[in-house]
C-alpha cells in the first residue's frame, strides 16, 4: 500500500485542530471542485481533498491513521506491529487490503463500508450554485413562461467517480418578474457529492427592448402621440397594452411631457395585482402640409395671442 499524506494533502499541521482542518478543507474543495475549477488535474486532487477531510475530521480515523506512522508520499509501507488488532477488531485480516487496496479502502473497511456498493455514503458535498442571465420578452413576463437552460454540472456515476455533463433544466419563470430581478431555484443547480444536496440555480432576469413599452419595475411606460389639435382640444385616442388595446381620454390643453395614466396596465405583480401603464404625451407636426393645412396654421398663428415664451421676459 502506498503512503499518502492528508496532512501535507490539506496544507495543515500534523496538530491543526479540527476547525483548522475544516477551514482547509473548505478552501480546497472550492478551489478544485470540477464544476469551477480551472487548475490541471482539478478532478483528481479534489478527491485526494476529500479523502483526507474524511480521515481526519473523524477522532478514531485520524488517531488510526497517525498511529500507521510517517512515511514518504508514494512510499509502499505496512503498519506497526499491533495497529491492526487495536484498530481494526472484528474485521479479521486486512492483507489483502494491504495487497490490493490504498488507504482509502482502509478506513471504509474500518467503518464498516466496502467501497464497492456503499462507497463513501457518509461523504456528503453540496453540489455547485448555477447563475444564470435568462433573456425574456415583456409578453414572456406579463403570462409567464417556461425556459429550458443547458446546465454544463459534474455528476458522480455507479462507481463513484466524477463526471462532466451537460443537463437540460426546464424552469417555469411566474408571470410579473421585472429587469433585473434574481429567481433563486432550489435544488436545479449542480449535483451534490456523496450524500450532499443539489445546490441551487438563480436567474438573473433581463427583458428584451421592446418596441412600444419601456419597463421601469412593474410599471411600463409608453410615448403617446398626438396631433396639435389633438392636444389644444383633447380627444379620445386608442393605446395598446399588453392586454389589448383601449381608449384613453387626452384632456384639452395637454402639454408634451404629461404623463397619462391607465391605472392596472403595468406588469403582475407577484402578490397579486397590476403596474400602471403611463403614455407620455408627444406633440406631431405633420412632416408636410396641404395648402388648406397651411391657410389654417397660419390664420391662427395671425388670431392666436398665445406666446410660449412669455415667462423670459
Amino acid at each position: 500500500m502506498k503512503y499518502k499524506d492528508y496532512y501535507q494533502i490539506l496544507g495543515v499541521d500534523r496538530n491543526a485542530s479540527l476547525e483548522e482542518i475544516k477551514k482547509a478543507y473548505r478552501r480546497l474543495a472550492r478551489k478544485y471542485h470540477p464544476d469551477v475549477s480551472k487548475e490541471p488535474e482539478a478532478e483528481e486532487r479534489f478527491k485526494d481533498v476529500q479523502e483526507a477531510y474524511e480521515v481526519l475530521k473523524d477522532p478514531d480515523k485520524r488517531r488510526a491513521y497517525d498511529e500507521l506512522g510517517r512515511y514518504q508520499t508514494g512510499q509502499e509501507f505496512q503498519p506497526p506491529p499491533g495497529w491492526e488488532q487495536h484498530f481494526g477488531p472484528g474485521f479479521g485480516s486486512f492483507e489483502h487490503i494491504f495487497a490490493e487496496g490504498d488507504l482509502a479502502d482502509l478506513f471504509e473497511v474500518l467503518t464498516g463500508r466496502a467501497r464497492s456498493g456503499a462507497g463513501r455514503r457518509g461523504f456528503g458535498m453540496r453540489g455547485q450554485d448555477y447563475e444564470v442571465t435568462v433573456e425574456l420578452t415583456l409578453e414572456q413576463a406579463y403570462h409567464g413562461t417556461e425556459v429550458t437552460l443547458n446546465l454544463a454540472t459534474t455528476e458522480t456515476d455507479p462507481s463513484g467517480a466524477l463526471r462532466r455533463v451537460s443537463r437540460p433544466v426546464t424552469v417555469r419563470i411566474p408571470r410579473g418578474v421585472t429587469d433585473g430581478q434574481k429567481m433563486r431555484v432550489p435544488g436545479r443547480g449542480g449535483a451534490g457529492v456523496g450524500t450532499g444536496a443539489a445546490g441551487d440555480l438563480y436567474l438573473h432576469i433581463r427583458l428584451k427592448p421592446h418596441p412600444l413599452f419601456k419597463p421601469n419595475g412593474h410599471d411600463l411606460y409608453l410615448k403617446l402621440p398626438v396631433t396639435p389639435w389633438e392636444a389644444a382640444l383633447g380627444a379620445s385616442v386608442e393605446v395598446p397594452t399588453l392586454s389589448g388595446r383601449v381608449r384613453v381620454k387626452v384632456p384639452a390643453g395637454v402639454s408634451a411631457g404629461q404623463s397619462l395614466r391607465l391605472a392596472g396596465k403595468g406588469l403582475p405583480k407577484p402578490d397579486g395585482g397590476y403596474g400602471d401603464l403611463y403614455a407620455v404625451v408627444q406633440v406631431v407636426v405633420p412632416p408636410s402640409l396641404s395648402p388648406r393645412e397651411r391657410a389654417l396654421f397660419e390664420e391662427l398663428a395671425h388670431a392666436s395671442t398665445f406666446n410660449p415664451r412669455s415667462h423670459w421676459s
